[in-house]
């Protein structure tokens, strides 16, 4: 399968790896004849819920969705709601597909290519909610800079994301949450309200549990969840007497 765009040079990767152990010959069948139906293009920019769905509805966007416990569990809770899975991985690829094909989805779409590619062809204020649950840390200091939540990247998502809507970021490595926090304290266009001490630390109501988390969480790590709100877009200047 091809990917459903290249990466240019200049892009950096805030991925790991493309493929993993051999997929299963009914995973590998999905592949070929159920994903490219379900395919996002960044060619068909702008994107939106319209252009993808065929009608106006909530739309909601997942990087890095690993097996797709998550995106899979809020797209079987909110049918009436469009959702974007963004994964390279073709071990998740065919995970999730599994489950679309058993449940016969047809509310989600999928980007199998770096999300970065992705973010410039959606829609302003097109996406109302935006998942990335346990992205690669790249806790090594020289690869920082691979890390997804970045200035450059918080500014895609506010463009694409509706006033108002919710960002929700989890991680299990203390210092990516440091990282992230303080990403967040310079964006002018996020706000972070805990409400409450240690609320990073419950899950949302609504959250399904990855097997990283459940992986992370046998092993003594305990995880941080938070939620950003996009800010409500500046009003335009008065006009001139």
């Amino acid at each position: 399968m091809a990917p459903a765009s290249a990466a240019s040079p200049e892009k950096r990767a805030f991925f790991g790896r493309r493929k993993g152990h051999r997929l299963h010959p009914g995973q590998q069948r999905l592949i070929e004849t159920l994903l490219p139906s379900l395919l996002v293009d960044p060619v068909q920019a702008p994107i939106d819920a319209t252009k993808i769905f065929g009608g106006p509805r909530p739309l909601f966007l997942e990087i890095g969705y690993g097996g797709g416990e998550h995106l899979f569990a809020r797209a079987t809770e909110r049918p009436e709601a469009g959702f974007i899975g963004c994964e390279p991985y073709l071990g998740g690829i065919g995970k999730l597909l599994a489950r679309i094909a058993s449940e016969k989805l047809d509310n989600m779409r999928l980007f199998t290519d770096d999300a970065l590619l992705l973010l410039p062809a959606l829609a302003p204020a097109s996406l109302d909610g935006v998942f990335l649950l346990y992205p690669d840390p790249w806790p090594k200091k020289r690869h920082h800079k691979r890390r997804f939540v970045s200035h450059s990247t918080l500014g895609e998502l506010a463009r694409s994301m509706k006033p108002g809507g919710e960002f929700r970021f989890a991680t299990d490595i203390e210092d990516y949450a440091n990282w992230t926090l303080a990403q967040i304290v310079r964006s002018s266009d996020f706000a972070w309200s805990p409400g409450r001490p240690r609320a990073w630390r419950e899950p949302w109501p609504d959250y399904a549990p990855t097997r990283y988390e459940q992986k992370a969480r046998q092993q003594g790590r305990a995880p941080f969840y938070f939620s950003f709100s996009r800010r409500p877009l500046p009003a335009p200047a008065p006009e001139a007497i």
